[in-house]
């Protein structure tokens, strides 16, 4: 008992010693009260002004957190898992902020907040201490093209899974139903039951503007993704040749982020030339969500490659 007593001290004084462990622990504990909150406006089917309090409080920690971390180790923290971990959870709880304020839903926050305790609870509970330590760079990690590519690139996989959090969104409020849209993706129109939707009921038109809005959103958040992810990609070229001598070297972490880049393309495509709307462009969504998984924590588990961390499979 008396040793349990002064591993509890111990752990106690190290978070308080340390601002990057206490606010980004503040942070977790912040949104562990905002998710059951959230769920019960869900329900309610009203936004609650106390999950948005919240969540902002947990997205300004997270900030601190990554200042402090950047104060302390005179680089900005990007240089390893944890601090890409702690970036990713911050960019997911500034994409809810930012798509919020375009329509003001608890769903949105109800998708992104398990996902953001999930990343923000993997950086502190579950990695290693070696994983969690700051180092000195190595000569090659000290570039702008560096800080460049990996912060687009976070910033990306955070518009991304969020974007495809909300086409599923889409699939389990439609209900099976057909849907289809009478305008393009970008602007605002109106859902309608397809013709061959065989016993079809009339949707209300708060469902229509409920569902199409989730759509839209979820369109412009991936369309955003897209285009961080290719200026990542490109950055990261560029950072590549600077550091290795060399533009692209079929790295498993490089080729994933490439399949990853076909994938929303095909999306956007499909979106863009095809027509395809609501049902179809959702699913292959969704699916994108794992693609971004493996990409951004399989691959780097894996154990191979210049990016890889090395630890489960390693």
């Amino acid at each position: 008992m008396q040793s349990l007593e002064i591993v509890l001290s111990e752990i106690i004084k190290k978070i308080l010693s340390d601002p990057v462990i206490s606010l980004g622990i503040s942070a977790f504990f912040i949104l562990l009260i905002s998710l059951p909150l959230s769920i019960i406006s869900t329900f309610k089917n009203k936004s609650s002004d106390l999950v948005k309090f919240l969540t902002t409080s947990a997205n300004i920690f997270i900030a601190l957190q990554l200042l402090s971390r950047w104060i302390i180790s005179s680089h900005f923290p990007i240089s390893n898992l944890f601090e890409s971990l702690c970036f990713l959870s911050w960019g997911l709880l500034l994409a809810q902020l930012l798509l919020e304020r375009e329509y003001e839903t608890p769903i949105i926050s109800t998708l992104s907040i398990p996902i953001i305790l999930l990343t923000q609870g993997f950086a502190f509970f579950v990695l290693p201490e070696d994983l969690r330590s700051s180092s000195n760079l190595v000569p090659a990690l000290r570039s702008s093209w560096l800080v460049m590519h990996v912060s687009v690139v976070m910033l990306s996989y955070a518009s991304l899974i969020i974007g495809s959090c909300l086409s599923a969104s889409v699939l389990l409020i439609g209900n099976d139903q057909a849907l289809q849209i009478r305008s393009n993706s970008v602007g605002i129109g109106g859902y309608k039951i397809s013709n061959l939707a065989p016993n079809s009921e009339v949707i209300k038109p708060y469902q229509f503007s409920h569902v199409e809005k989730l759509d839209t959103l979820s369109y412009r958040s991936i369309l955003v993704g897209f285009v961080l992810l290719t200026l990542g990609l490109v950055s990261g070229a560029i950072w590549a040749n600077e550091a290795w001598g060399t533009w692209w070297s079929w790295d498993p972490k490089e080729t994933w982020a490439f399949i990853s880049w076909l994938f929303y393309a095909a999306y956007l495509h499909m979106r863009i030339s095809k027509g395809w709307q609501g049902r179809k462009p959702a699913l292959l969504a969704t699916g994108g969500f794992f693609i971004v998984l493996i990409c951004y924590l399989g691959v780097n588990f894996w154990g191979v490659g210049l990016h890889s961390y090395g630890w489960i499979f390693g």
